[in-house]
């Protein structure tokens, strides 16, 4: 018979002992891992959107405005009240709400902290640090397409 005095010893106690520790263990990372997979998301890549069609003009009157979609983003499509149509990110710079428009006010408004922007996305009241992020209009035929970063 061969000796065995140099190996350790593993007795039937430590080595359930292990199992069930590393069962405990792995159960416990197997319920933790989808509530982590929902608090922190994956990153999600969105395709760049550079041009989008906002509106049609026949559907926005003077002095009005219409939320839009720019990719992931909303933007803010304005007619002023002489007819002019501009287009801004509808981001507020101040903590990130949706801004309207206000026809009373013939202002951009933000409705979180009273933060206000001109018809130029200029901030001219309220909290809000920079003005609003200008997009180009382009108007063909009866639509209105918006460019960013024109």
């Amino acid at each position: 018979m061969a000796s065995t005095e140099g190996a350790p010893r593993v007795s039937r106690r430590s080595a359930l002992s292990w199992l069930l520790g590393t069962s405990l263990g792995a159960t416990i990372i197997a319920a933790l891992y989808p509530v982590f997979r929902f608090v922190i998301p994956p990153r999600v890549a969105e395709a760049p959107v550079n041009r989008v069609l906002a509106g049609q003009l026949s559907q926005l009157a003077d002095n009005t405005g219409k939320i839009f979609r720019f990719g992931a983003r909303p933007g803010i499509l304005i007619r002023t009240p002489a007819g002019h149509v501009r287009a801004f990110s509808a981001v507020c710079t101040h903590l990130g709400c949706t801004v309207q428009y206000r026809p009373d006010l013939q202002h951009i408004w933000c409705a979180c902290h009273n933060g206000q922007y001109d018809l130029h996305g200029k901030n001219i009241a309220g909290p809000p640090p920079k003005p609003l992020e200008e997009y180009k209009v382009a108007i063909v035929g009866d639509d209105i397409y918006v460019t960013k970063g024109a």
